[in-house]
């Protein structure tokens, strides 16, 4: 049976006087660079061991719906359209009316005979929107197809009319290519009744070989009701569609972000050769009187280990090098890339870490009018911070950011991002704390009445990190890279700040109304360590992103 389909494009304007942001396709400023010559790295398939896959953006629309979900103005749902010769459909696409149009689906081509992949044996009908009184064009009828005995189906078919699909439309992966999935964003629903999400893989690092196939589950509580379904599996685990060192440096030279700093910010970046040559120094417990200057590469810095408490950096001893080695050096400075494959390969996340030898005190917004500085509470020695690129490695674009804020952070797809100088993302440090941010503007943490304030702001105060850096690890590589020997230090790159946290508690609750003092102990004691300070962070190394995914904020 065949859906009423057509092909989308930023021409496919609907009878509505306002025009959704779905309606038009996004497109990165600039034409992708030509990458170096290497193995299989934007070559546009990948093998998973058996399964060719490649990565579709071209859609046909099937249905849409033009209430609920984001912002309140619907959902679109597609099929891939332009799929090669010898490849087949593994599962529809769906997405927010809220964005613009910014996906993709793989579709795969069995290369064993048709063992590994096998047509449903049937459907089961999930959903249909028939009875709901939205604003909608047409009816969509959501299929998941049953798979034969071992094997799995990764996503749905959507259709337009009541009749079931064609058992030829779609394909089901065997069981040992597939890996566990989970819900992800949501696209569209009705609380308990329907609710449509994208998926990926649960297990996500640089060792996990769950695959991302772009599809949806159609969960339905009331009705027919769906887990979430399967993800491919890279069974092959080699990384021979990872980018080579030279089609690294393309890649950053490509998609380098540009740092802005506040206007007002004080504690800017340097590299880590400069905090070493101009005075750090390492304490060793027990002999505290007898700190050690350090070589500029770090050499003299004990190696590997655990962050057991027995070693520490700290700012220089005299006062006047103390503070000017505060300050950074924004002109000296350089960004440390950590390149990892994700998502089983299809993938490959740049890390970029930026170096701040101190991070200043923190501000709070208190009854959304009043603004209080924190004393000393947020400063700390030494400050790592970070951006990711996600990058496809079917074909080198850019498809999201990653920007760490404290203890968390956020993705932002690369459809939502502004760009400087072609396709280089603009990043915005906040003040004094150092947070990334996609945005300009005030960014409140934390709930109630007193919250910590992130300001971050466009200035003159700027930093090309293109025109600095250094690959320091890419583990995918082998010896080809040197690793610095400061990365494996994995102790504190600050002391224990020297203050009393309950007398700082004590001078804010003086300037509060007498309702907040009694809440602000409370308030300042849950604050995540990144942002209380007193001491400093550890390295990249020892942080949980550095082999995992990064992990979100939590609101």
């Amino acid at each position: 049976m065949w859906n009423h389909l057509k092909n989308f494009s930023a021409r496919d304007v609907s009878k509505r006087k306002k025009t959704l942001p779905i309606q038009t396709a996004f497109r990165l400023p600039s034409a992708l660079p030509t990458w170096p010559p290497g193995e299989g790295f934007a070559s546009g398939t990948i093998d998973l061991g058996g399964i060719h896959v490649c990565q579709i953006s071209s859609f046909a629309k099937v249905w849409a719906i033009h209430e609920g979900g984001p912002d309140n103005i619907g959902a679109t749902f597609f099929e891939p359209s332009s799929i090669p010769d010898g490849y087949c459909m593994l599962g529809s696409y769906g997405q927010p009316n809220n964005r613009l149009l910014f996906g993709w689906v793989l579709v795969a081509k069995d290369d064993n005979d048709g063992a590994l992949l096998k047509q449903p044996i049937n459907y089961t009908l999930v959903w249909s929107s028939e009875s709901l009184g939205f604003k909608q064009d047409g009816n969509g009828y959501f299929w998941l197809p049953i798979a034969p005995e071992g094997y799995q189906a990764l996503g749905h078919v959507v259709t337009n009319t009541h009749e079931k699909p064609s058992l030829n439309k779609i394909r089901c992966v065997r069981s040992d290519f597939t890996d566990q999935g989970e819900n992800y964003t949501w696209i569209w629903g009705q609380g308990k009744k329907i609710n449509f999400c994208s998926l990926r893989p649960t297990n996500r690092g640089s060792q996990d070989m769950g695959v991302c196939v772009g599809t949806f589950v159609a969960q339905s509580p009331n009705g027919c009701s769906t887990a979430p379904l399967a993800c491919l599996k890279n069974v092959k685990s080699n990384m021979s569609c990872m980018p080579n060192r030279r089609q690294i440096e393309t890649l950053f030279q490509a998609y380098s972000p540009w740092i802005y700093f506040h206007p007002d910010e004080t504690y800017l970046p340097s590299s880590v050769n400069w905090f070493f040559v101009n005075g750090a120094l390492i304490y060793t417990k027990g002999e505290e009187s007898k700190p050690v200057s350090i070589d500029s590469t770090g050499s003299n810095l004990p190696q590997g280990g655990s962050n057991d408490g027995n070693y520490c950096l700290d700012l220089p001893m005299d006062k006047a090098s103390k503070d000017r080695v505060k300050k950074g050096d924004l002109h000296n400075s350089q960004v440390y890339l950590h390149v990892k494959p994700m998502l089983g390969a299809t993938y490959t996340d740049i890390q970029i870490w930026v170096f701040y030898p101190f991070n200043g005190a923190a501000k709070a917004k208190v009854l959304e009018f009043i603004n209080i500085p924190l004393g000393r509470i947020g400063e700390h020695v030494g400050d790592w911070e970070h951006v990711t690129l996600r990058v496809s490695n079917f074909n080198g674009e850019l498809h999201s950011v990653f920007f760490s804020e404290h203890s968390g952070g956020s993705w932002v797809n690369a459809s939502e991002l502004a760009f400087e100088d072609g396709n280089k993302p603009c990043t915005y440090s906040s003040l004094h704390g150092h947070a990334m941010y996609s945005k300009p503007g005030l960014v409140l943490q934390g709930n109630g009445g007193i919250r910590i304030r992130n300001d971050t702001a466009k200035s003159k105060i700027l930093m090309d990190t293109g025109r600095q850096f250094s690959l320091v690890a890419a583990e995918y590589l082998g010896s080809s890279i040197m690793e610095p020997p400061w990365l494996n230090y994995f102790r504190k790159w600050g002391p224990q700040i020297s203050y009393n946290l309950a007398n700082e508690i004590k001078k804010v609750e003086k300037l509060l109304p007498g309702k907040l003092k009694s809440g602000f102990e409370k308030f300042v004691k849950s604050l995540p360590n990144e942002v209380l300070g007193q001491e400093g962070p550890t390295g990249p190394k020892m942080k949980r992103n550095w082999n995992g995914d990064e992990v979100k904020s939590v609101a």
